[in-house]
């Protein structure tokens, strides 16, 4: 379930392979700012009933990384005492991109059950090539350590939505399909979204509308294509992830916006 939460905090990511990789992996940003503070309630249809399971936090600050101007995300996700009976979840998701949305480090600590993880990633631009350099610590305390070299960038689920939620998707068409390489478990590995289209989405327990454009990420298994998790980001320039709904092999559980602060444009997506 943690995977698929923070995995649906992903919007789009693209680039083009034919200009240098330090270029390639820059992007404006119109869509946030540091002081950016959202909170997520998280819920599981246990016996047809919705339960509140527990809560996501996700902030943005501004730093310093090796002298430069940087933003630092962190998301952590929490499950409350009624749900750590059936499964304990605590992970803590921490990225640093600079200014120009480039990824430099990525750290996800992970507690499910009695198992815990480390997970983290370093990047570098040299020659032309994005140089990651992997660690993985096992939730037996075992070491693996990967490094790969690559002419396309190479983001984690953190700096992907980063920048991700500075593109136009006004010029996608419906069950158009995003590929892109991802940082996960020491490894990475290619993944893919499809734009499922627009959608009005009323928020639970109040009267808040959004005008909201519908993802979907897809897993493959012997060629069949099955939906992971349904998102809804707010078609405006903020592009905030107000709804999640996933699809696990023990149920289904759901993530809605409850509050967001620090909002760095108008959110014209709100029908009044």
């Amino acid at each position: 379930m943690k995977k698929k939460i923070i995995l649906g905090l992903l919007l789009i990511l693209s680039g083009a392979a034919s200009i240098p990789i330090q270029a390639q992996c820059t992007a404006e940003n119109d869509a946030f700012s540091a002081g950016e503070d959202f909170s997520y309630k998280l819920y599981f249809n246990w016996k047809f009933i919705w339960v509140t399971v527990g809560s996501a936090n996700m902030s943005i600050k501004g730093t310093k990384y090796n002298g430069e101007n940087a933003y630092r995300c962190h998301l952590i996700t929490r499950g409350n005492k009624a749900a750590d009976r059936l499964f304990v979840l605590r992970d803590t998701l921490i990225s640093v991109v600079n200014e120009d949305m480039v990824p430099y480090y990525y750290r996800k600590g992970a507690l499910e059950g009695d198992r815990y993880t480390v997970d983290e990633a370093w990047y570098s631009y040299d020659n032309g090539k994005n140089q990651t350099k992997m660690r993985f610590r096992t939730h037996k305390g075992e070491i693996r350590q990967n490094n790969q070299q690559s002419s396309v960038c190479v983001y984690d689920m953190l700096s992907m939505m980063l920048r991700a939620r500075s593109f136009d998707a006004s010029n996608y068409k419906v069950g158009q399909k995003i590929h892109f390489p991802m940082v996960d478990g020491g490894k990475v590995e290619g993944q893919t979204l499809i734009y499922r289209g627009k959608k009005v989405f009323k928020t639970e327990k109040s009267k808040t509308k959004y005008r909201c454009l519908v993802f979907s990420f897809v897993e493959y298994d012997n060629g069949k294509e099955k939906e992971v998790v349904t998102f809804y980001i707010t078609d405006d320039k903020n592009h905030l992830p107000v709804r999640l709904d996933m699809y696990l092999r023990f149920g289904s559980a759901k993530a809605f916006l409850t509050e967001a602060k620090g909002v760095r444009n108008p959110q014209t997506s709100i029908i009044k």
